[in-house]
């Protein structure tokens, strides 16, 4: 558990995923406490121990169901969650005691005392650690869009703000028959009708919805309609009728009054495998081609004038921008000369691609050829900017050219390989890469991405499809 935390902190997790972590983790910790039970000089009881865990987590799993330890939202606060953990706790030892009694090998072999000396520290240890892990700024916060400045609109954006879960309210669109309103947390940046060219000139995570009145049901679903071309998350209101004490069957479905959906399938374990996958690949790699690394770097040195890496930036997850590093292929002033070679573009949309690139130093030639020069990008996968696998980042100049329909693959991370790497590159056309995206974030699984990365080891030691 020690070291599986870590890889989270660049993530955003549900408070449900938070409250499995923490059943699994406890789950751990009477494994381990198990084992410290059963050591002695001459080794381990391992029968001992097994049962002693198998027991343990079976009557801890039982307990918190029946206690809902674990449900989201109980109302009971800290001083609550700490008694009722050491009720469980007690709950759990009682039966373990007793079973001494009638198995005089187990209370031979079983020191109870380390048993629970190790879970309690264990516990405290993981509360404190997902406590800590739940209210830090990993990364920059969500940009919440509302669109209604009504009564639901101020209240949805005042409780965001009350929240303080890394989210921020960037701004308010009226609905047409509303009138602007002072006491909002946020700016007023134009009204429902305007949405599509808001969502192409700011960043926006996810788009509040909130009216359901009938009057606006028209504007409403050309707005849904919006955001579904965008990939943009949107949250619709749960319910259009107060309720004084019935609540929903599954309270976390609409914790915030909101029904939230999503442009693409949502898989929240494959997703954290994933991004637990980039951290140690990407580490790995970045120790096993130190080597290679550092003598590519040399060569750019001592071959051109300039630096050794290339920051350019680029357009990540919803819009984010983030400079992307590449070992630099081409000469310092290559932006500058990239306006007067425009006439010979060899690809079709707003992609710049030629050849013959005659701003492409001699080594660059080569380590662009073998994607050498990529391979910086893995300290961008690291710092959760980029991953293994997804569509190519692209410069906010292309963006700015997209039509609305090619803007949802900024609703994925962006990758250091993806299907356009690995069918052809530079031989296949703007429109058909952007299909090729298209199909991967409707089809997206991690069997998916792992045949993509064994599919972009031949074609990268071959150079295949590179100029």
């Amino acid at each position: 558990m020690g070291l599986a935390l870590p890889l989270l902190l660049t993530m955003s997790l549900t408070p449900r995923t938070w409250q499995n972590i923490n059943l699994i983790g406890d789950c751990l910790l009477l494994c381990l406490a198990a084992c410290a039970a059963t050591v002695f000089p001459g080794g381990i009881h391992w029968m001992v121990g097994a049962g002693m865990a198998t027991g343990a987590m079976l009557l801890w799993v039982l307990g918190s169901r029946v206690l809902r330890h674990y449900d989201i939202g109980n109302g009971r606060g800290i001083a609550g969650d700490v008694a009722l953990t050491f009720v469980l706790l007690i709950a759990t030892l009682v039966p373990m005691f007793g079973l001494r009694m009638f198995v005089p090998r187990y209370a031979q072999v079983a020191d109870m005392t380390r048993f629970v000396t190790v879970f309690v520290l264990g516990v405290v240890w993981l509360r404190l650690l997902t406590s800590w892990l739940r209210t830090r700024p990993t990364a920059p916060p969500d940009q919440i869009l509302i669109v209604g400045v009504g009564p639901l609109g101020r209240h949805t954006g005042l409780e965001i703000v009350a929240q303080k879960k890394n989210r921020v309210v960037t701004g308010y669109l009226r609905l047409n028959d509303e009138a602007e309103h002072k006491r909002l947390p946020a700016q007023i940046l134009g009204t429902i009708d305007t949405l599509e060219s808001v969502l192409k000139q700011h960043v926006v995570h996810e788009v509040y919805l909130a009216s359901s009145d009938e009057t606006h049901r028209a504007a409403v679903q050309e707005a849904i309609r919006v955001c579904e071309r965008f990939g943009i998350p949107f949250a619709l209101p749960a319910n259009r009728f107060r309720i004084a004490r019935a609540e929903p069957r599954d309270r976390s479905a609409v914790s915030d009054g909101y029904v939230h959906y999503l442009s693409f399938r949502h898989k929240p374990v494959q997703l954290m495998l994933k991004r637990a996958f980039d951290i140690l690949a990407s580490s790995a790699a970045i120790v096993m081609l130190s080597p290679l690394m550092i003598g590519v770097a040399i060569a750019i040195k001592l071959t051109s004038k300039g630096p050794v890496l290339f920051r350019q930036p680029r357009v990540g997850l919803y819009g984010r921008s983030f400079n992307m590093l590449k070992f630099r292929s081409m000469v310092v002033n290559a932006e500058e000369l990239k306006a007067k070679l425009m006439a010979m573009n060899e690809q079709s949309g707003p992609v710049f691609k030629m050849t013959r690139d005659p701003r492409v130093t001699g080594i660059g030639r080569f380590i662009r050829k073998y994607s050498i020069d990529e391979l910086p990008q893995f300290i961008n996968v690291l710092r959760g900017e980029m991953t293994i696998v997804g569509p190519r980042p692209p410069v906010p100049g292309e963006v700015a050219q997209y039509e609305a329909w090619q803007r949802r693959r900024l609703s994925v991370r962006p990758g250091i390989t993806c299907v356009w790497q690995v069918s052809g590159r530079n031989q296949i056309g703007f429109e058909e890469w952007m299909y090729l995206d298209m199909q991967y974030i409707d089809n997206w699984s991690l069997t998916q991405d792992f045949q993509l990365i064994f599919k972009t080891v031949p074609v990268v030691l071959f150079g295949k499809g590179a100029s």
